[in-house]
């Protein structure tokens, strides 16, 4: 018997980044989306919390060949 296990869960990360004072909200929020689509902030991200969200099987009947 083959069961497939699927598990869902959210992971949340945090990136510690350096944004220069005196910004106003939008030119803040530009400032972190050009920063993670430029790849630079993938690399800080660290999985701070882990949060289990379901979990289900599915039992597949192998079929055997004579």
């Amino acid at each position: 018997m083959r069961v497939i296990v699927t598990v869902v869960e959210r992971i949340t990360s945090e990136a510690h980044i350096e944004i220069p004072d005196d910004l106003n909200q939008e030119v803040i929020k530009q400032q972190i989306v050009d920063i993670y689509n430029s790849g630079q902030m993938q690399t800080d991200l660290n999985i701070s919390q882990v949060d289990f969200e379901s979990i289900s099987a599915r039992i597949v009947s192998e079929v055997q060949a004579t």
